[in-house]
């Protein structure tokens, strides 16, 4: 392909986002006001509608704008101040939208889990993927080889962590005829127990020598993930992020990485990127300059259950503080017992995979009027329920709503696939629009 027509295919990829704005509200998705019914995603945002008074149903989820910036623009300070490189974690929101405002802050490019999810960033002109997941299968290699022989800019990593995932994609990529090769790191497993990777630094080498006799693929660097270090505190985790810099240094110093413009070592959940800030800075100078690559993705909307207690930035608070952005406002439909309410939100709408929802505000649906949650718990959630037990006093009441946060993002934004942004005052300035 030219140049010029890579340029246009950017175009095109980047129009796409454009064109968001201009799909039609429908019934597809749930919480918006009936009234908008074929009214463009753009216009309906022009309208600044209030998200209590101008028709929205119940339940609805809604993103906080001024928290959503905040969150953006502190990991984009934390990155630049630990001499970081940020590929976020995307398949936490796989909004295209955020996307693009993390690539605007500074994000070096986008991390991904599966196929579907590549193919999705590419039609939205991400150029740089990171794929934390070793690539088997040969419909997707097939359609990455065709992506990388058409756009000499588009930058893609993923993993390997055996040799027979190595010789799969060998195969697949010699089947397609693939003119570039895919760039791999070697994936150093996190421990006896552990997810993906593989376990010791003999299989790194064994998995290294597979990729360099395989010309369809390139071996650039290292990485895995540190959340999945078994009984993981600081130390432990501390110490497994250095095997992985001390494997590279060890892949370096046996030529693995000759000719290359630069060694990538990555690692990066939500729970210990401090740990990763530390141990990074302490990489030592290789035979090429390091992209040291932060993979964090649950930042983006923050939470209220699991992530708000592993947040590194407790344990470093001069850092700052990223700020739960997520609220999902359900109505109370019944009220059976003096102890006990249910809302219309349950499992469909409500991330419940790590802890239930918290309750936070409660609106009366008499005179708007919003108050403390105090007495206020959800119990469980079925199918289209959300069981709440009430303490004396509470005062709820049948038609009040209810302002929850939620726990682990990963499972909220995939529930709903058009999520209005909110000010302070209930006025929505957007809609983020999801892909799952």
């Amino acid at each position: 392909m030219t140049a010029d027509n890579a340029v246009e295919r950017r175009k095109d990829r980047l129009a796409r986002l454009k064109e968001l704005a201009q799909e039609r509200v429908d019934f597809r998705f749930k919480g918006l006001p009936p009234q908008a019914d074929g009214v463009a995603v753009a216009e309906l945002a022009e309208r600044r509608l209030n998200l209590f008074t101008d028709g929205f149903t119940t339940p609805v989820l809604a993103l906080s704008a001024e928290r959503l910036e905040h969150n953006l623009a502190l990991m984009e300070t934390y990155a630049t101040r630990h001499g970081l490189a940020f590929a976020p974690h995307g398949k936490t929101s796989m909004a295209p939208q955020l996307f693009q405002r993390q690539v605007e802050h500074g994000a070096w490019g986008i991390t991904l889990a599966v196929p579907h999810q590549v193919r999705v960033a590419r039609a939205f002109g991400v150029e740089r993927i990171f794929l934390a997941n070793e690539l088997v299968d040969a419909a997707a290699l097939r359609w990455l080889a065709a992506e990388l022989d058409a756009d000499e800019e588009f930058r893609f990593i993923c993993y390997a962590d055996s040799v027979r995932g190595v010789e799969l994609m060998d195969a697949a990529l010699r089947e397609a005829g693939a003119a570039r090769p895919v760039d791999v790191v070697v994936e150093l497993g996190a421990g006896d127990g552990a997810r993906t990777g593989a376990r010791t630094e003999a299989q790194c080498a064994l998995v290294a020598d597979a990729v360099a006799a395989a010309p369809t693929l390139r071996l650039v660097g290292v990485a895995g993930y540190e959340g999945e270090v078994p009984e993981a505190d600081g130390e432990r985790v501390r110490a497994w992020l250095r095997r992985l810099v001390a494997l590279a240094v060890e892949f370096d110093g046996a030529g693995r990485f000759a000719g290359l413009d630069e060694i990538v070592v990555s690692a990066g959940g939500s729970a210990w990127f401090d740990a990763v800030a530390d141990v990074f800075a302490e990489i030592p100078g290789l035979s090429s300059p390091v992209l040291k690559l932060l993979r964090s993705g649950a930042y983006v909307s923050h939470d209220d259950g699991h992530y708000r207690h592993l947040t590194p930035f407790n344990r470093v608070p001069e850092e700052g503080a990223l700020h739960p952005a997520f609220r999902l406002w359900a109505q109370v439909v019944s009220r059976p017992t003096q102890d006990q309410a249910f809302t219309n939100a349950g499992k469909r709408d409500a991330a419940y995979d790590l802890d239930l929802p918290e309750v936070q505000v409660v609106r009366d649906a008499r005179t708007g009027a919003v108050r403390d949650a105090a007495g206020v718990t959800v119990t469980g959630l079925s199918d289209q329920h959300g069981w709440v037990r009430t303490e004396t006093g509470a005062g709820l009441e049948v038609g009040d709503w209810l302002g929850m946060g939620l726990s682990h993002p990963c499972t909220s934004f995939d529930k709903w696939q058009l999520i209005p942004v909110v000010e302070a005052d209930g006025t929505v300035v957007d809609y983020v629009r999801t892909f799952f």
